[in-house]
This record gives C-alpha cells, structure tokens and sequence, in this order.
C-alpha cells in the first residue's frame, strides 16, 4: 500500500506540473486525494463485506465517488484502478477477462454511471 500512495503522489505532482493546472493545482490535489479516500473506503467496504460478486459493484462505487468530487478525483480513480488492474490483471491469475469486466465497472463509475448496475442481490444496504 506504501508504494502505491508514493506511486499516486509522484503521479499527481507530475500530472499537475505537465497539464499547467497551477492556478488550480490545489483544487485539484484536494479533489485527488478526497477520490483517493473514496476509493480506499469503497475497497475497505468491500473487505468488510465479503459478499460474493459483489467486486464490480465495489468497483464502479469507489470511481463514481471520486469522480463526483472532479476532475482531481477522476484522475486519481483512474490512476488507482490502472494501477490495480495491472497489478493483479496478470500475476495473480484471474485472467484477462475479470481484469476487463473490473476496468467496464471502473469506467462505469467514473463516468458517472450508476453503480448499483453493478450491485449483487442480497448485499446489506449499509453498502
């Protein structure tokens, strides 16, 4: 998890730099690391729920919520979820097609799609 939150701050800070947001870095950086908290409390609430196939809708909910807080957030769900997906899409033998599904409900999300599209029937409504 350290390298990660390392890999989004050194991401951000080049982002910001490259993309001449500097009038507006701090909005920015605010909405980015608001949607980084989005997306680890989404992924804290799948955990917690342990619900099965319950995963895409876990997905499209922690990209939704971090892209509602603009364009900083979108950006930061969809650095965090390239970074998932090419983390676990190849080595941790899921397969293509799941990482493919998991990027469909990651897209989903944060182009402000519902996610209860995604949601599986029976999961407790506290999610």
């Amino acid at each position: 998890m350290k390298i990660c939150n390392c890999i989004l701050l050194l991401s951000l800070v080049l982002c910001v730099n490259a993309q001449n947001w500097v009038s507006d870095a701090g909005s920015f950086v605010k909405e980015a690391v608001q949607g980084a908290g989005d997306m680890l409390h989404a992924y804290n609430d799948m955990r917690e729920a342990n619900y099965k196939n319950s995963d895409k809708y876990f997905h499209a909910r922690g990209n939704y919520d971090a892209a509602q807080r603009g364009p900083g957030g979108a950006w930061a769900a969809k650095v965090i979820s390239d970074s998932r997906e090419a983390l676990q899409g190849g080595s941790s033998g899921r397969g293509t097609e799941d990482s493919r599904l998991d990027q469909e409900a990651n897209d989903w999300g944060r182009n402000g799609g519902d996610p209860n599209r995604y949601r599986p029937e029976g999961l407790p409504s506290k999610y």
